[in-house]
């Protein structure tokens, strides 16, 4: 039979309610009361439960993950990270999947059925009316990796994908190309939308450059596989910013099947510096997003909310850097 906080009052020489509060978090005990209930509850077995203090303290401890590109290899490494951070916090993640979902109604009934304490929508792609929705559902919220605002609705936590459209491009014409290409994610994306932009100023800017722009349906490697392919039908650019690491690496294999020659004909860069762009037959150049940072910034924010949710929203930008390796030409002497 399962140890009970009964067995361990009688065995502590307490009352139930002491025991109770022992394993309550901010709840008044004395030291030695304590000492007493922990010696016992070490001696027994015992582990109070989650469900059961949650019904005292009125806080389950979950915090909705959600996320919509389970395709995209990045996630794994995202949803490692978050998850082992939220669970060294004493916290509880439910991962939610909105892969093709497009309203946010369902969601806030499934996260309300859980009576989850906080939400983090880690998603780059998700409309940002997502995390509006949860918030005026009365659930704190912190959208990570999301669009940029001055004054945002909620708590935005990532980069400037505005800014890294222009490293990208700077890159590119910094090695001596002249005509780029923009093969980007879905056309829908914010985060498309915003390097897209970045990358055309640069080019505006820049006298004896062109370029040209596509679109992938999604962020993943069949999609940047089968632009690249739709893309060589007419003559290829001399090198491509693809919006994404895994875009780039279904790119490089389009390209090398045909027997095009990454970076002897074509240039590549990506973007995020996913674990799979150091790998040595890939050895992709591309533009690092600190994804750590921005992770343990998120989990802050969310945990800061659960004592104060009205906190003032902010958005919480980190810079990015270009990670050289093997998939663009030198830079000219």
């Amino acid at each position: 039979m399962p140890v009970t906080l009964k067995d361990v009052a009688l065995r502590a020489g307490v009352s139930r309610s002491a025991v109770s509060r022992t394993f309550t978090e901010g709840a008044s005990v004395s030291d030695k009361t304590r000492a007493k209930v922990e010696r016992a509850a070490r001696e027994l077995g015992y582990h109070p439960n989650a469900l059961a203090s949650s019904l005292t303290t009125g806080r389950t401890k979950l915090i909705g993950l959600i996320s919509n590109n389970f395709h995209n290899p990045l996630f794994l490494q995202v949803f490692d990270l978050f998850t082992r951070s939220l669970q060294n916090r004493g916290l509880r993640p439910l991962l939610v999947n909105l892969t093709d979902t497009t309203d946010p109604d369902q969601s806030i009934r499934l996260l309300r059925q859980y009576s989850v304490d906080g939400v983090i929508v880690a998603s780059s792609t998700l409309s940002p009316e997502f995390a509006h929705a949860f918030q005026q559902a009365g659930l704190p919220v912190v959208h990570s990796f999301g669009r940029f605002a001055s004054a945002p609705k909620v708590h935005v936590v990532g980069i400037d994908n505005v800014e890294c459209g222009r490293m990208a491009a700077r890159t590119l014409i910094a090695r001596g190309y002249k005509r780029l290409g923009f093969l980007g994610g879905p056309a829908t994306a914010t985060s498309t939308i915003d390097r897209r932009k970045g990358f055309w100023e640069v080019i505006a800017e820049t006298e004896g450059v062109s370029a040209s722009e596509s679109f992938a349906s999604a962020y993943s490697f069949d999609a940047g596989r089968a632009e690249m392919l739709s893309l060589m039908r007419a003559p290829l650019c001399e090198a491509y910013f693809c919006g994404d690491d895994v875009l780039s690496i279904g790119a490089l294999s389009a390209l090398r099947e045909n027997g095009i020659d990454v970076p002897g004909d074509i240039g590549i860069i990506g973007l995020n510096d996913m674990d799979m762009a150091r790998w040595q037959l890939i050895d992709l150049t591309t533009i690092r997003q600190p994804i750590r940072e921005i992770i343990d910034s998120s989990i802050e924010l969310v945990v800061a909310m659960l004592d104060n949710p009205q906190r003032h929203p902010e958005a919480r930008l980190f810079a990015c850097e270009v990670i050289e390796r093997g998939t663009l030409r030198p830079r000219p002497e």
